[in-house]
């Protein structure tokens, strides 16, 4: 078995959900049976790069995707989880290697701004920006705002959360959409929720007002 991989039909960024879950469960409980597992999981999967971009996966990689393992990591700098080894990235650097490549994927090119949802051009999804990649995006820049008191990215935060609301992919009623297609610059939001995508948003919103 690959640290870090579940077993199909799992995709590989509901591991990086399973993990982040797992630092929550221990840092609820206090129970640290697991932690040598997640701590080789989350850093296995964080790959050479240090990046949440492992080969086993960059064929079909999405935003999305590498959010999820990146808020994993986050959660576990927040709890004070148990510190990798020396000679590895640390918890906070993995977030922030995260963020700051999403930062430079922001695309202009179409509907004022926004993250696509898939990384690679040859993947089908290219054309659409949604939600959820925005959504990881949004939180990351809100909890790392908190905990570094960086404004930086906060400001980040904001400009996406305003995003969203300027494409009606949150609406005034705070409906979260899923996502619009750049091949009409994003003038029809497709109307689908998902709870995650509430969620992400909400968990993100409430590290900026306690920013």
């Amino acid at each position: 078995m690959t640290p870090g991989l579940l077993p199909q039909p799992y995709f590989w960024w509901e591991g990086g959900g399973m993990f982040m879950t797992m630092v929550d469960y221990w840092s609820r409980t206090g129970d640290s049976s697991y932690n040598d597992v997640i701590t080789q999981a989350l850093l296995f999967q964080a790959s050479d790069n240090r990046d949440y971009m492992p080969v086993n996966q960059t064929k079909d990689e999405g935003n999305d995707d590498q959010g999820f393992w990146a808020m994993a990591a986050m959660l576990a700098a927040e709890t004070n989880f148990q510190n990798p080894p020396p000679d590895q990235p640390q918890w906070l650097a993995l977030a922030q290697a995260v963020f700051n490549e999403m930062a430079t994927r922001w695309d202009t090119s179409s509907c004022g701004g926004g993250l696509r949802w898939q990384i690679f051009q040859f993947n089908n999804g290219f054309t659409y920006k949604n939600s959820i990649a925005n959504g990881c995006f949004f939180n990351l820049g809100a909890r790392l705002a908190r905990y570094t008191g960086n404004d930086t990215y906060a400001e980040w935060a904001e400009r996406i959360w305003d995003w969203e609301e300027a494409t009606g992919l949150i609406d005034t009623s705070y409906n979260v959409f899923d996502g619009a297609s750049v091949t009409d610059n994003c003038t029809k939001a497709t109307r689908l929720q998902w709870t995650y995508n509430s969620g992400i948003f909400l968990h993100g919103a409430a590290n900026m007002f306690n920013y």
